[in-house]
This record gives C-alpha cells, sequence and structure tokens, in this order.
C-alpha cells in the first residue's frame, strides 16, 4: 500500500523529463540544427588553419625583416653624388654601436666617414671595396639588438666540456702534439726561405741601375678632381700671369717683436700668412672685380671675402675656406690656419670647409718655391702666388742694401679683370705688407 503511494509523486516527477528528453532530441536530430554542428565545425578548421599560417616561415621572415636595418650611403655634399669605398672597419658578423664608424667612403674632396645610425650586428654588405656607391644607395644591412654578452664565451667553453671526456687519452695527446709542435719548426725554414722573395718582390721598386720597369697606380677621386678642374681652369678662363717683389723686413720685425706675446695670450703662433690675407682683403676693399666671378652673361660682385688657403695633404691640394676674412684680426686669422693645418693632417677636413672662397692664396715658398704661376681656382678669378724669402741686394735709398725679398704673383682672368687692375692689387698689396700700419689705419 506504501510503495503503491511512493510510486505515484515518481511517475509524476519521469513523465516531464521523459518528455523533455523527447523534445530534445527531437531538437538535436532536426535539419537545422544538423547544419548549424556542420558550420561550427567549418569554423573551427578554418581557423586552425590560420592559426598554422601564421606561425608558417613567410610570415616569420616578415617579422625579422621589420628587425632589420638598411644603412643608406650618407648624403655628402650637394655637388657630390657618388663616392668609392675605401675601407670597411668592419665585416659580417660583427657588433656596431650608435655612431661607431662602419666604412670610409672617398670622394672629390674629402674621405667621409659612415658612421652606424643604430645598434646591432652587421648581416650583409652591400658593396666591395674600391666599388663606387651612389648616395641613397643601400650600403650595408643591420640586424637590431644590443651588445651579445659574452657571445665568445660558448665557443671557448665547448672544448672544455669535450676534453675531459677523453680523460683515458691524456698521456696520449702529449705524444701527439708533441709532432705538431715539430712539423711547425720543420716548416719554419720553407717559411724562411720564402720570406727573401717577398722583398725580391719589392726590389723593383727600389733604384736599379738601368731599370726599365713601370707601374701603374690608379689615381684616386681627389687627384682625379683636381686634374679636371685644373684643365678646365686653363680651357675656360683668360688667363694671365703679373709679378711684384715684396720687401719683407717690417713685417719679419713686426713678427719678431710679438710673436711670443701673441703665443703666450692665445696660443697661436703668429706666421706672415695673416699679413697677406689681411693685406689681400685690403686690397680687394678698392679693386672689387678680383674678388669677382662669372655667371653666364653676369658679373656677381661680393661684399664679403673668403679666402681659400691651399694646404698640401697627402693625397693632394685642398682650399679650405676662411670666411669673411675682411672681419677677422690677425690673430683669428691664424687660429682659422691652424685649425685648417691639423685637420689636413688628422684628414678630417670636412667638405663644408672646402665649398665657396672667392679668392685663393698659394704659399710655394714653404717648399722653396723661387717663383710660380699659380692656377685659378675657378669658379673664381684670381689667385695669389707666395713664394721664398730670400736675401737679395736692392737698392734703398741710392744705396744697395741685403733685404729680405719675396716674389709676389697674381694669376687673374683676364675676362673680367684688366691688367691696370691686376697690377694695383699688387702694388696695394705690397705697400700694405711693406708698412703694416696701413692696415690699421686703412690707408
Amino acid at each position: 500500500m506504501i510503495s503503491a503511494v511512493r510510486s505515484k509523486p515518481a511517475a509524476r516527477l519521469a513523465a516531464p523529463l521523459a518528455a523533455a528528453f523527447s523534445k530534445t532530441s527531437t531538437l538535436l536530430s532536426s535539419p537545422a540544427t544538423l547544419s548549424a554542428r556542420r558550420q561550427l565545425s567549418i569554423n573551427a578548421a578554418a581557423a586552425t588553419a590560420v592559426s598554422t599560417q601564421r606561425l608558417s616561415s613567410p610570415f616569420r621572415a616578415q617579422v625579422r625583416y621589420y628587425a632589420d636595418y638598411v644603412v643608406k650611403v650618407p648624403h655628402m655634399a650637394d655637388s657630390i653624388s657618388e663616392g668609392s669605398l675605401k675601407q670597411w672597419n668592419k665585416k659580417v658578423g660583427d657588433f656596431v654601436a650608435l655612431d661607431e664608424e662602419v666604412a670610409t667612403i672617398e670622394t672629390d674632396k674629402v674621405d667621409v666617414a659612415v658612421n652606424s645610425p643604430k645598434s646591432g650586428i652587421i648581416v650583409e654588405l652591400f658593396a666591395k671595396e674600391e666599388e663606387t656607391v651612389a648616395v641613397g644607395a643601400d650600403l650595408f644591412k643591420l640586424e637590431l639588438g644590443d651588445a651579445p654578452a659574452g657571445g665568445a664565451a660558448p665557443t671557448k667553453e665547448e672544448p672544455k666540456k669535450v676534453e675531459p671526456k677523453k680523460e683515458e687519452s691524456k698521456k696520449e695527446e702529449p705524444k701527439k702534439e708533441a709532432p705538431k709542435k715539430e712539423e711547425p719548426k720543420k716548416e719554419q725554414p720553407k717559411k724562411e726561405a720564402a720570406a727573401p722573395s717577398k722583398p725580391a718582390a719589392e726590389a723593383p721598386s727600389a733604384p736599379v741601375a738601368f731599370s726599365r720597369e713601370e707601374r701603374s697606380v690608379k689615381m684616386n677621386r681627389m687627384r682625379q678632381t683636381i686634374a679636371r678642374r685644373l684643365k678646365q681652369s686653363q680651357e675656360n678662363a683668360a688667363s694671365l700671369t703679373t709679378f711684384n717683389e715684396v720687401d719683407m723686413s717690417n713685417l719679419m720685425k713686426l713678427r719678431a717683436n710679438y710673436k711670443d706675446a701673441v703665443l703666450k695670450k692665445h696660443n697661436v703662433k703668429l706666421g706672415f700668412m695673416s699679413a697677406f690675407v689681411k693685406a689681400s682683403c685690403h686690397a680687394l676693399k678698392e679693386l672689387p672685380a678680383v674678388n669677382a666671378r662669372i655667371e653666364g652673361d653676369n658679373i656677381i660682385y661680393n661684399d664679403y671675402v673668403d679666402v681659400s688657403v691651399a694646404v698640401a695633404t697627402p693625397k693632394g691640394l685642398v682650399t679650405p675656406v676662411i670666411r669673411n676674412a675682411e672681419s677677422l684680426s690677425f690673430v683669428e686669422v691664424e687660429k682659422s690656419i691652424a685649425q685648417y693645418g691639423a685637420k689636413a693632417r688628422d684628414g678630417q677636413i670636412a667638405i663644408e670647409d672646402l665649398s665657396g672662397g672667392t679668392f685663393t692664396i698659394s704659399n710655394g715658398g714653404v717648399f722653396g718655391s723661387m717663383m710660380g704661376t699659380p692656377i685659378i681656382n675657378m669658379p673664381q678669378s684670381a689667385i695669389l702666388g707666395m713664394h721664398a724669402i730670400k736675401e737679395r741686394a736692392v737698392v734703398v735709398d741710392g744705396k744697395i742694401e741685403i733685404r729680405p725679398m719675396m716674389y709676389i704673383a697674381l694669376t687673374y682672368d683676364h675676362r673680367i679683370i684688366d691688367g691696370r687692375e691686376a697690377t694695383t692689387f699688387l702694388v696695394k698689396l705690397k705697400e700694405a705688407i711693406e708698412d703694416p700700419a696701413r692696415l690699421l689705419l686703412d690707408v
């Protein structure tokens, strides 16, 4: 009786559950549900394919590509579009820090150092030494990153790990190493025999009686440019040279009296070049045509004086510019010349130091030249040549005296400068050098 009573509530609960299960099975087996399940499986498969594709090598290579940095040939000057790759200071696999010098490019005027704009490891070089590289072209590729922490250490540790494995053959190893040490000893006489062959190859360069050998050496870019510009000057300018001589007595006395004081106060040596620069500015003020240039059918007159001073370097003659020399003092001119001389010795003259110039002074006297005809530095119209100071007999106030004399020469472009102006320029220069007080009084 009791079991019958309990079974009725259970039956009441089971009936709704059975109905719900029936409806669920009906929904799962319906066409709409099956279609949705198929779509879900397709989407899952597509997602798996996309995730696999992202991990594939092309996309990983693309990530690597963005981690690399290609360094271009830098802009060197407005007039320079290419240069010769003179030297690589680094090789593939080397780490370079920010602003570290990687290569040197030789241009028509100076050597340009190429510094790394970022830190990283060099993975590729796009040019070889002595090849011509254009401005903006790819030069080398960097894999960006910081310096490797002891990258060479593992290579040294690896052989140490291998050595303990051969502990049993330790006794045999020294026996094997001994003959290895003896082998180079046997080869040394061979190297010694080969050593004399090097001087034998270099022997032709030494002076040999009746030698007929010739050597061909390629001109560097600077020498090529100098040759081209000098020939261009001779072909385009109507060059003419006029001469005069200068008594250096008063200027030498002035220098002797004040050179120690100038050196002590300004830390620069007082030479003759500053006096000639200031005397040239004094003369150019009265004869502006000597400071002018031709552009097409026009004459360009400069109201300032930028003096190009010829400086000899191992690669050739360069002419750094003393800007606004008319506004500088003797000491300031000497400081500029000293700075350019130091740069020339160290090979640090920049292209900016050589650009421009309205008048050039060349001092061949430092090499002992007595007289010469300098070539115009185009597009300028004149160049002053200084020469060696020599004691000569001259007539002074009707008497023959021994005076330190210098010949000076002015080569000028006769298309723009007349003979009267060229001669007057040298006379003005002579008067200022022989009586330096004129420069102070501006007379």
